[in-house]
């Protein structure tokens, strides 16, 4: 997708996918991964979502990665912390509070850069990305990840006939067939939340799924 269009829509605020709440998905289901405290959880393509602070409220060290600059600013701003910046390879980094944010491009991420993650909380970054880098964004996490990880990943499927994303809709069959190889997958829940989801509605998606994984590292990468 061109870079473009996420930054018009940061600088439009046009930003229906952020939400004013941290996700409820990450409250239920996150405690059951069972990772230490003070674990490196890796949060990629994060905006500015509040999930950063929870997760560093539950004793994370977080590290999210995000392609627009003003959204990594109005994180911190509307945190009211101010960040130490430096660089990191091709990356701007932003640091306060136990959280970690690059500016950049996800797949300009090196090994090093994610070294002694224990977790990954994907609840928008699949699901932003059209088909042709899915595959590509999954590979390189496999790729550059440590190979004892366990993740959460959040995803909409409804009928992609009636609606072109962004969000786009990712089926169950290409979570498994994507993340097969590098992790085991396991459905944790599937709701159907069309009726609370109006723009959807009003665009005549007659089925809107939100399904939840629990992602678990079961090999080394290539």
């Amino acid at each position: 997708m061109d870079p473009e269009f996420w930054q018009k829509r940061w600088d439009r605020d046009q930003i229906g996918f952020h939400l004013d709440q941290v996700n409820p998905y990450l409250v239920d289901y996150w405690p059951g991964l069972g990772l230490p405290d003070g674990a490196r959880v890796l949060v990629p393509l994060c905006g500015k979502t509040l999930d950063l602070v929870w997760l560093a409220r539950q004793g994370h060290a977080v590290l999210g990665v995000e392609k627009v600059e003003k959204a990594v600013k109005d994180f911190f701003a509307e945190q009211d912390l101010q960040p130490e910046v430096d660089t990191l390879g091709r990356f701007a980094r932003y640091r306060a509070a136990g959280i970690e944010l690059l500016c950049g491009d996800i797949f300009d991420l090196r090994p090093e850069d994610v070294a002694g993650c224990q977790g990954l909380y994907d609840r928008a970054a699949l699901i932003a990305l059209p088909e042709d880098l899915r595959g590509r964004y999954v590979e390189h996490l496999a790729t550059i990840l440590p190979t004892r990880l366990d993740g959460l990943l959040i995803t909409l499927d409804y009928d992609p006939g009636t609606l072109q994303g962004p969000p786009f809709a990712v089926g169950d069959g290409e979570v498994r067939a994507r993340f097969a190889a590098p992790f085991t997958v396991e459905l944790l829940a599937s709701p159907d939340v069309l009726a609370d989801n109006w723009k959807f509605l009003e665009r005549g998606v007659k089925r809107l799924d939100e399904r939840v994984y629990r992602l678990k590292r079961q090999a080394a990468p290539a």
